[in-house]
């Protein structure tokens, strides 16, 4: 199929691509990488009446680290953040992640920011958002900036809290604190499809040794990325007291029960590579 006609913009400056969201924002969608909107509107899932480009936004387009966690800019691809070795170093859970998003093509156009407004709860990126206690940074022209929690940013599948007239510019990734482990691992039925089951695990440690938190996310085990506190527990009653939590649903890619096996086996295996990560 083809996508349904569309009137397209390519705003120049932010400013402009807020502007035309206060004007047009409950018939528009905003295109950057586009590896989810295009297959929408060819599927026509999706048929705004305006697309607003912002690929000349060429400020957005950084993946910049400090002393507090990594910043992301809303035309950063999920290569760029792959590639990023300061990022890696000082959020090691990111390149952990994103390396498994689809495939490399998919990486090199899709944007990491994208990806959390689209809001899928299949996706990677906003688990890691969601386990870090992230921010998404959105614009409006009527409400200037405002910072909106991981915890209240994914409301549902496909649905998050950035409204018609918002442009998200900026995702924020906090660095663990003190000595914290982390991992990803999923399993698909082919390389770079959907997972089944995907998990991402943070343990950090004290200076003994000892598991001071650990926390799990989740990701295709409800309608946003489920957050499971797995402290206090050896790691395979982690894994057991994580599963008990989820409510997986039955589809043509695997059956409920077989998606929490997945969650219990992979929570195992993650978290003890999280804590092998940092133990003394």
């Amino acid at each position: 199929m083809k996508p349904p006609p569309v009137v397209y913009h390519g705003p120049d400056t932010v400013d402009e691509a807020v502007r035309l969201l206060a004007e047009h924002g409950a018939h528009a969608k905003v295109l950057a990488g586009g590896q989810s909107l295009v297959p929408m509107l060819n599927m026509r899932l999706t048929a705004p009446a305006r697309l607003i480009d912002v690929n000349r936004l060429d400020e957005l387009a950084y993946v910049r680290t400090d002393l507090e966690g990594v910043r992301v800019g809303a035309l950063a691809r999920h290569a760029d953040v792959e590639r990023a070795t300061h990022a890696f170093e000082a959020v090691p859970l990111l390149r952990q992640a994103v390396r498994t998003v689809a495939h490399p093509t998919i990486r090199n156009r899709g944007t990491t920011v994208g990806s959390l407004v689209h809001a899928d709860p299949c996706a990677e990126m906003p688990a890691v958002l969601a386990l870090l206690d992230g921010e998404l940074l959105l614009r409006s022209e009527r409400g200037g900036e405002r910072v909106v929690k991981a915890a209240d940013f994914f409301v549902g599948p496909m649905e998050s809290a950035c409204e018609q007239d918002e442009l998200a510019v900026e995702a924020y990734f906090p660095k663990p604190r003190g000595r914290t482990g982390t991992d990803w691992r999923e399993m698909s039925r082919r390389h770079g499809d959907y997972a089944m089951c995907g998990v991402g695990t943070s343990v950090r440690v004290d200076e003994s040794g000892a598991v001071a938190s650990a926390k799990a996310v989740f990701i295709a085990m409800g309608p946003v990325p489920v957050v499971v506190d797995v402290t206090g527990a050896d790691w395979t009653a982690a894994a057991e007291h994580a599963a008990d939590q989820l409510e997986p649903e039955d589809d043509i890619h695997a059956s409920a029960e077989f998606r929490r096996h997945l969650a219990r086996v992979l929570t195992a295996r993650s978290l003890k590579a999280a804590y092998e990560a940092v133990a003394p």
